[in-house]
């Protein structure tokens, strides 16, 4: 039994009278703020950093995956991540390129200071270094989310709330529907190294994921998976991904610490493998760590529809469509080594470090195969909701799809789609599932989003 203290009744000063009140800084919460506060709202962003990006900045996670389809034939994401990326592209902090499915590389530092300009100039009242700590419901509506941060405790007052937290800490304190499954894809920690390139100069058949997951070294990596790229224009310098931490539920506080502390301790792993064990590795030098681990996975909103797998691979037209994407359904196993990616042409390649990849085909060839999925203003609702709404990893999917949307470029798309939602519900002081679809689609096309 947890003990437990008794805390002294309190008179919390309200900080804020706001339209809407978007929780999280992520890409997803900026993008929700802004496309509400340019069509007239009063908006306040919440975030526990010093800096807006979320994943992006504060996880060094600098790919988004993908605008076109996977023909390459038709754009299907547009609006206020191609509004970034063309802002980016005037700064040379952006850097595009094709592998299994196109990809944008940011200079994730760039994109925290153009974050900012995006906040400034839409007039969002922003919080940094501000954590949401309790929410203040009656009736069933939510009415306050009390935040701390150096002032000391205080309350943000709102119409609507969005949740962009990506672990539902809103939600979930809320006492809204939410689900946690038990495999939860594990994190990952990013890091920033130099000498890579000066490794290949030495030994050009040099290969990092081979060397960082050989079990012949006392050090090697858990065997999960590996991905690296060079920091737009920082030459050099390599952004890599390789760390895993198998089993941490990361909606824990106690796992989220050890989670952070042994991601580190692989971080440091990796380099020694690369300092000891590989010629030219005296040259590489750490530049710098993520500020957070990577989390994939944690809570799920029930809404008023789950995305499924099928409706993914078999890529499912919605009426109430907000966002699309072509990112396959993409699995990092916990318990076992490698990533499972299925893809919209009816093939899966189990892929496992030092092994060669397990093909197969999940379904059998199609005469018209579908080039890309799509997320419906539903799966953004939570059961119950009057004026809370979803965006980013919270959106309701199976364990497939959400394998699919969880990625950057379909969490920025839920963002604006988000924003733009509550300022409907707010026009008419309706509930968020009475937002109509239509009108919702319209105003994101006067956006500039993709509707298809």
């Amino acid at each position: 039994m947890v003990e437990t203290l008794i805390e002294s009744e309190r008179k919390t000063p309200v900080a804020a009278d706001c339209d809407i009140c978007v929780i999280g800084g992520s890409a997803t919460g900026v993008f929700a703020a802004v496309a509400a506060a340019r069509l007239g709202a009063d908006v306040v962003l919440i975030e526990k950093n010093g800096f807006f990006g979320g994943i992006a900045t504060a996880g060094l996670v600098n790919i988004w995956h993908s605008l076109h389809n996977t023909t390459q034939e038709q754009q299907i994401v547009a609006g206020l991540t191609q509004e970034v990326l063309d802002r980016l592209k005037r700064r040379s902090a952006v850097a595009f390129g094709p592998t299994d499915f196109t990809y944008a590389i940011l200079n994730t530092a760039e994109l925290a200071i153009e974050l900012d300009e995006l906040v400034r100039e839409a007039g969002v009242r922003p919080y940094l270094d501000c954590r949401f700590v309790l929410p203040i419901t009656e009736e069933g509506r939510l009415l306050a989310a009390v935040v701390e941060d150096k002032t000391g405790r205080r309350a943000i007052r709102a119409h609507y709330f969005i949740d962009a937290t990506g672990d539902g800490d809103l939600l979930a304190r809320a006492g809204l529907p939410c689900t946690k499954r038990e495999d939860l894809q594990p994190p990952t920690a990013c890091a920033a190294i130099y000498g890579l390139e000066a490794i290949r100069e030495l030994a050009p058949s040099f290969n990092l994921e081979e060397a960082v997951f050989d079990e012949r070294f006392a050090e090697a990596l858990p065997r999960g998976f590996l991905w690296a790229s060079q920091m737009t224009g920082v030459p050099g310098i390599s952004m890599v991904y390789g760390t895993r931490v198998n089993g941490a539920d990361c909606s824990d506080a106690d796992q989220l610490t050890q989670a952070e502390m042994e991601a580190r301790r692989q971080v440091r792993a990796l380099l020694d493998i690369l300092r000891r064990h590989v010629p030219g590795g005296d040259r590489v030098a750490l530049v710098t760590l993520s500020s957070s681990i990577g989390i994939r996975e944690t809570r799920h909103a029930e809404c008023l529809y789950t995305l499924t797998e099928d409706d993914v691979l078999g890529g499912a037209r919605f009426a109430d469509a907000i966002a699309n994407g072509s990112y396959p359904v993409d699995i990092h196993h916990s318990g076992q080594p490698g990533v499972t990616f299925r893809f919209l042409d009816g093939t899966e390649e189990h892929r496992v470090p030092g092994r060669p990849p397990v093909k197969r085909r999940w379904r059998p060839e199609l005469p018209a195969r579908p080039t890309f999925w799509q997320i419906p203003y539903r799966a953004l609702v939570p059961q119950g909701s009057r004026n809370v709404l979803v965006a980013g990893r919270l959106v309701s999917a199976d364990r497939g799809a959400y394998g699919a949307i969880r990625v950057m470029i379909s969490c920025n798309q839920t963002g604006q789609a988000a924003g733009v939602a509550s300022y409907l519900a707010l026009q008419s002081s309706a509930p968020v599932g009475a937002v109509d679809p239509a009108v919702l689609r319209n105003v994101l096309g006067q956006q500039g989003a993709a509707i298809v």
